[in-house]
């Protein structure tokens, strides 16, 4: 072969390899499993980097420590080479000086590979969060602003109008579509489930209800689920069915009107709410001493700016706050979104623009809520940090009872999903004197570890039905519309037939 074409054929042997070559795996450990520390106390990260190619790979990794609540020590390197179809393990030790959380992220470099994108994973550890605090941004006026924009809102006039709609009813549940006016005489809706309102005498029963909003660009819709609570989906403006007047397009939600206090999105969104409240508050068959506000995300935010500004709620579920401790949550974000809206103008600045945050900073509201307040958080979260979540819980002042999914992100599953529907109903008693209904306790068995549910989050023609074969078949309705299904069983595939068969 002449030398020419042997150069060629080794050369695209070898482009060949490298077309094969596929990116480095990152997998990160600790060596604490929830996550949650002592002050102090020295906790080991492990990366184990793979390189499944067939070729080695030369690289520096770093690891690289992002936290506010101390000063952070500088990014370790070093230069690492992961052999053709082999691992290799690197260790990186961290004790947190005081309370708060860090996230470490591992990153690889690759050498010689100028256009391969960096590899990483990350981890965050927490201590202490209960003392976790960051300092008031609330503007002199901050408490004027939102008495006046409260007024400004009874000044609407509602115009509740509710509208049946039998094609969603289930069992023993109506389904009702209901709009009304909000700030700036906006239209806003919501989906009402209401169990039967009367007892064989025809006098009106009351019921404890529930209030779900929802996250960013979010839909609530009915849920289909209680037979003996009354559950508010409410969409303010932009979101689900309340769009008529205000767009959900874009979804922008965070930069429309942001260059003044007055004409903020925030504003009109937390308003609604509030009308929200508004409704539920006019209705005859309503306990208004068991009113409950439940969201996620953004939807968390809403709650606990609802629990704080209106004092008719009873108890505040906040999964995963969105809207608090702007100053840090942008330390510890990065959204280019922000940045070009601020570029835009030069009467635009970060100090003018945090200013205005700062009104809607829930941070600035907890202080208010009394009510008994349940937040949940996901360790892992790179949108709404744990940290900008306990800048505002910790500002509670009434009962409050947090929880922390050391593996969970922006997301906290299907299982929390029904244990707070279960701490809902024991808060407010759902059944308790009812002798009709079922009080036995199931486990429900998924990845080694036991949840305690009531047998009232089974429908009862699952549990009534198929109890003698199956332990226990449980459907969710999330906010999603997918439905899952827990069972416990010997036969788990006949068992999930059977579930599937009586959960249609």
């Amino acid at each position: 072969m002449k030398p020419y074409y042997a150069l060629a054929a080794a050369w695209c042997f070898v482009s060949a390899v490298e077309a094969q070559q596929p990116a480095p795996r990152i997998q990160l450990s600790i060596d604490d499993e929830d996550g949650m520390v002592a002050v102090g106390e020295q906790v080991t990260f492990t990366a184990r980097v793979s390189n499944k190619g067939q070729m080695q790979v030369m690289g520096q990794l770093e690891w690289t420590v992002q936290t506010v609540a101390f000063e952070p020590p500088a990014t370790t390197r070093q230069q690492v080479t992961i052999p053709a179809d082999d691992a290799i393990e690197v260790t990186y030790a961290l004790a947190l000086p005081t309370h708060g959380f860090a996230n470490v992220e591992c990153r690889l470099v690759r050498e010689g590979e100028p256009d391969a994108k960096p590899v990483s994973r990350s981890s965050r550890i927490g201590a202490l969060p209960a003392r976790v605090t960051s300092p008031s941004t609330a503007e002199k006026d901050f408490d004027s602003f939102w008495k006046a924009s409260l007024a400004e809102l009874k000044q609407v006039d509602p115009q509740f109008e509710v509208v049946a709609k039998p094609e969603r009813a289930r069992a023993g549940i109506e389904v009702f579509e209901v709009s009304m006016r909000s700030l700036g005489k906006v239209r806003v809706r919501g989906w009402l489930e209401v169990p039967q309102s009367k007892d064989a005498e025809g006098v009106t029963k009351q019921y404890p209800v529930v209030i779900r909003v929802p996250g960013y660009g979010g839909n609530m819709k009915p849920i289909g689920k209680w037979d003996d609570m009354i559950v508010f989906s409410f969409n303010p403006r932009a979101h689900g069915n309340s769009q008529d007047d205000v767009p959900g397009k874009p979804v922008d939600y965070w930069i429309r009107g942001l260059d003044d206090k007055e004409t903020y999105y925030y504003r009109g969104a937390y308003l609604d709410c509030i009308r929200a409240i508004d409704f539920i508050a006019s209705r005859n068959d309503v306990d208004m001493n068991r009113i409950a506000v439940w969201g996620g995300s953004q939807g968390g935010g809403f709650a606990f700016a609802m629990a704080a500004l209106d004092a008719r709620v009873d108890y505040c579920v906040a999964d995963i706050p969105f809207l608090c401790d702007w100053d840090n949550y942008f330390q510890l974000t990065q959204w280019p979104e922000m940045d070009k809206w601020i570029a835009a103008r030069e009467s635009r600045t970060w100090k003018t623009t945090l200013r205005t945050l700062s009104y809607f900073d829930t941070m600035n509201l907890c202080d208010r809520i009394t009510c008994p307040t349940l937040m949940s958080v996901g360790l892992q979260d790179p949108i709404c940090p744990p940290t900008t979540n306990f800048a505002a819980y910790n500002r509670i002042a009434g009962k409050k009872q947090y929880k922390i999914y050391p593996g969970r992100g922006h997301g906290l599953g299907s299982q929390h999903w029904l244990w707070v529907w279960a701490q809902l109903r024991s808060e407010f008693a759902v059944n308790h004197d009812d002798p009709t209904s079922e009080k036995n306790i199931f486990d429900v068995q998924q990845k080694n570890q036991t949840e305690v549910f009531v047998a009232a989050d089974v429908p009862k023609k699952v549990s009534q039905g198929v109890k003698e074969t199956l332990a226990v078949a449980v459907d969710t309705w999330g906010s999603s519309g997918r439905m899952e299904y827990w069972v416990l069983g010997t036969d788990r595939e006949a068992a999930v037939a059977l579930a599937k068969q009586f959960c249609q």
